[in-house]
């Protein structure tokens, strides 16, 4: 097994490494929506932001290093981008003849150990970007190890796909495929949120007062599940809230009215609420209810919260029984089914690249 310990390494300048070009797209807004994408100033997604029309004086050529200079949260960030794409210009690209996904993915790790340097204030020009250091393997002659770092990246992707293999097996071994009716086949019926839950709202309004820990804070973020972090509160009121639930958020800039299935326990931002079933139902059909909710996103924004009295007339449509109540054995089958059919797309799909 390869390790990073017993090499040599040396800095370099990233204007020793790369040629620097710029992203030539200064208004996105004049695109029409189309399937080519456009890259900006985020960091998700390997930077996609939309899907655009081609418009070819404005394409960059693909297996290139994508420097993000600037936005906020984003600014320091890199990304390797394999494809042709149309770039914002508050990015550039670095080139190297070298260059491969593999040799890539080695490079924005030690790349992006440089976005402590940066925000928004303080911007990656294109003078602090060509000087930026990085600490990169060399070989015998003192130059970067290319060949290692394919090597490295390559035996560290294969150690992750066998162990994503292996835990898809495992879970595919404790579930059963059955034959149901499709969505479309169903009877759907329309229920009120708190006729089905009991809810609690977080109690976390002080972010300031919580240090590093090991209980999960779930905050009104739109990624992540809503993990924004791993604390402990200071303060011995505000306990831990049970996993095993559903969370709604209801408010937050991008992330209101958003839920995620938590299966362990948590802290809970004063944006979010902590909805508890009233029966004794799986995960998987609470997994199903998750997204239900989250189909009502589009009534709310930063400007329209969700109150408590909005969450009390709150309705969501879900599959229905014979007795016109949820169907949560429906609901159950269904989700596992498609566990089953996504764990078997991908293992096909890794063990035909290996």
């Amino acid at each position: 097994m390869l390790n990073l310990n017993n090499r040599e390494w040396k800095e370099f300048k990233v204007k020793e490494i790369f040629t620097i070009e710029k992203c030539k797209c200064s208004n996105v807004s004049s695109l029409n929506k189309g399937n080519f994408p456009y890259v900006g100033a985020t960091n998700r997604n390997n930077g996609i932001m939309s899907f655009v029309e081609r418009k070819d004086k404005w394409v960059t050529k693909g297996n290139c290093i994508v420097f993000i200079c600037d936005g906020q949260g984003s600014v320091g960030y890199s990304i390797y981008k394999s494809e042709d794409f149309i770039g914002s210009t508050t990015l550039k690209v670095g080139r190297n003849i070298y260059l491969n996904r593999y040799i890539a993915q080695f490079l924005v790790s030690a790349l992006d150990k440089n976005r402590c340097i940066y925000s928004y204030g303080y911007k990656r020009n294109e003078n602090r970007l060509l000087n930026e250091t990085i600490f990169l393997p060399v070989d015998a002659k003192g130059n970067p190890d290319y060949d290692f770092m394919e090597a490295y990246v390559k035996e560290q992707e294969q150690e992750k796909i066998q162990k994503y293999i292996d835990y898809a097996i495992k879970v595919l071994h404790k579930l059963e495929y059955k034959e149901i009716p499709s969505l479309e086949e169903k009877e759907w019926g329309e229920f009120k949120v708190l006729d089905l839950f009991d809810y609690r709202r977080g109690n976390q309004n002080n972010m300031n007062s919580l240090i590093e820990g090991d209980d999960m804070l779930i905050s009104a973020k739109n990624i992540n599940n809503g993990l924004k972090g791993f604390y402990k509160s200071s303060n011995h009121k505000k306990t831990l809230y049970k996993g095993d639930c559903i969370t709604l958020n209801n408010d937050g800039d991008g992330g209101v009215g958003l839920a995620y299935y938590q299966p362990y326990e948590f802290l809970l931002d004063t944006h979010v609420y902590a909805l508890y079933s009233k029966t004794d139902i799986s995960r998987y059909a609470k997994l199903f209810i998750t997204l239900a909710l989250s189909k009502q996103r589009k009534c709310f924004s930063h400007g329209r919260s969700i109150s408590e009295k909005r969450l009390a007339k709150m309705k969501i449509m879900l599959p229905k029984n014979k007795n016109n109540k949820p169907d949560y054995t429906f609901m159950e089958q269904y989700v596992k089914n498609m566990i089953i059919k996504k764990y078997q797309t991908y293992i096909n799909y890794v063990s035909k690249g290996r």
